[in-house]
């Protein structure tokens, strides 16, 4: 049985809005991240990110955070793809605790690995609903650095 490898598929920057704060419920804090725009780079394409998507985050634990990002994204030729992009991202209290005031973290303090799903009608694109993909994300005060990987 053969290892997979990793193959770039695209690189993005998810420009956010303030959080909207729900706060703690019976699973865990949780918080709405607006998306508002971005940008995309892939392997011989680019595009955007819509304005209109969110991460739904829940902070289980004082070092742990799952995410569940939903977002749209719009090549330069008009196609669109629907990502939905789950996620954990831990790190020590102390750390985890700026990320959510938003203060600027050192990116090798902090676990932030994803698994990214897309739908779309683009017919160059079909190949990535018949595929699985990881990947890995910075956050940033103002936006999320993401690379995606298709798994071979």
């Amino acid at each position: 049985m053969k290892t997979p490898e990793l193959k770039p598929f695209a690189t993005l920057k998810v420009e956010i809005a303030p959080p909207q704060e729900i706060g703690a419920a019976q699973f865990g804090t949780r918080r709405v991240i607006p998306i508002i725009g971005g940008t995309v780079v892939g392997e011989g394409w680019q595009g955007r990110v819509l304005s209109g998507g969110a991460d739904y985050q829940r902070i289980v634990t004082p070092r742990l955070a799952e995410l569940d990002a939903r977002y749209v994204l719009e090549t330069d030729e008009g196609e669109t793809i629907f990502v939905a992009n789950r996620a954990l991202r831990a790190a020590s209290e102390e750390v985890t605790a700026n990320i959510m005031r938003g203060v600027p973290v050192d990116p090798d303090q902090v676990y932030f690995k994803c698994t990214p799903i897309f739908e779309t009608s683009a017919e160059r694109f079909q190949w990535i609903t018949e595929r699985l993909f990881i990947g890995t994300g910075i956050r940033r005060p103002d936006c999320v650095e993401l690379k995606f990987f298709e798994v071979l």
